[in-house]
Order: C-alpha cells, then sequence, then structure tokens
C-alpha cells in the first residue's frame, strides 16, 4: 500500500507500533525494512524525511487488522 502526506511521524510510528503483525517500509532499491524495529525506523526515517513530513511511502502490512489501522490513521490522521 502507498500512503502519503504523512504530517505526525510520531503518530505514525504510534500507529505502526500497535500493529501485531509485520510491517515493512519497501525502499526505492526494492529493500524491505521492518519498521516495528526502532533502529529501522530511525535509518528509514533519517533518510527519507526532510522537512517534516513524508509525502510518500510504500507499505506491507500483512494483517488484514494492521492494514485496517494504517487505512484509518491516513483517513482520520
Amino acid at each position: 500500500m502507498k500512503v502519503q502526506n504523512i504530517n505526525d511521524i510520531e503518530k505514525f510510528f504510534q500507529v505502526i507500533d500497535k500493529c501485531v503483525g509485520k510491517v515493512e517500509l519497501v525502499t526505492g532499491e526494492g529493500d524491505r525494512l521492518n519498521l516495528k524495529s526502532k533502529l529501522s525506523q530511525y535509518v528509514s526515517m533519517a533518510n527519507i524525511f526532510s522537512n517534516g513530513e513524508i509525502p510518500e511511502l510504500e507499505l506491507i502490512a500483512y494483517e488484514k487488522e494492521d492494514i485496517d489501522k494504517l487505512v484509518s490513521f491516513m483517513i482520520n490522521g
């Protein structure tokens, strides 16, 4: 799934932390980083976001309830 215009990065990671299954970030090179890992969160965000906003990310969530949480975050903030 592609997610766009994440303005509240802290809240985004709170949603990720509540996910029960694996949530991965797909890099431009096709690598997958486990966003449940704090180290991966810091490394990936240091490389991606520049001005406090993330314009677009590709995520893979494996559990339906996690997908629902992420979709809800994107719709409701």
